[in-house]
């Protein structure tokens, strides 16, 4: 099992667990909140990133079979807390289908994420393969739970459209959210059901809190 986007080869380097410092300010041309080093991956890029080098390999449960993963399905690892991202499909309304980075292991379905790309936008949808939803931002939410990832719908529209950022230097992976413009963050500090839950809601990929390693579970 490789660690790739969609379902290429291995990204360039095994990735420490350890944050990384804040990058420099943006330039002129690049978007705000996005630091030198970071480039937005659309399907031209893919060949650019595609390369040979040492395979990362996913932390299966035991027992866990990964030829049954297809190829273009990914796992998510916040690189703030180490821990794969889950669809909390068992949680009551309105947080039913809350994404938390909170596995130590990828067990199944609550950790594999289908990326899509979309040619006409140029953006991503992720679907949950949990319970075959797309991840949307909860805008509408307030408080604590406000831009919260949840993987609710059943089609794509602006509320399940991503942007994916990639640091080649770094070997990091950023996700901003087309509705709101904001990066997706991990809630560290969070306690309670929202502990570790991912919410687009940052200005900047300002350090780990914003950045992510993509596992391939593809064979």
């Amino acid at each position: 099992m490789t660690s790739v986007l969609l379902s290429l080869s291995a990204v360039l380097a095994v990735s420490a667990l350890s944050a990384p410092a804040a990058g420099a300010a943006p330039s002129a041309d690049r978007p705000a909140g996005v630091p030198a080093g970071w480039e937005a991956v659309d399907a031209a890029d893919l060949a650019r990133i595609n390369g040979a080098a040492e395979a990362r390999r996913a932390p299966l449960a035991e027992g866990d079979a990964a030829a049954a993963a297809e190829p273009e399905v990914l796992a998510v690892q916040s690189v703030a807390n180490g821990r794969f991202a889950a669809t909390e499909v068992n949680y009551a309304a309105p947080n039913t289908g809350v994404l938390r980075a909170r596995s130590a292991e990828i067990g199944g379905s609550w950790e594999s994420f289908a990326f899509e790309w979309d040619e006409t936008t140029e953006t991503y949808a992720l679907k949950s393969l949990a319970n075959n939803r797309y991840v949307a931002v909860e805008k509408n939410y307030t408080g604590s739970a406000q831009n919260v990832l949840r993987a609710r719908s059943t089609s794509v529209g602006g509320w399940e459209r991503f942007i994916v950022y990639y640091n080649e230097s770094l070997d990091r992976w950023a996700l901003q959210s087309t509705l709101n413009g904001l990066f997706v963050t991990m809630e560290n500090s969070y306690t309670g059901s929202l502990q570790y839950a991912l919410r687009a809601r940052s200005t900047e990929i300002s350090g780990s809190w914003e950045e992510f390693v993509l596992y391939d579970l593809g064979a």
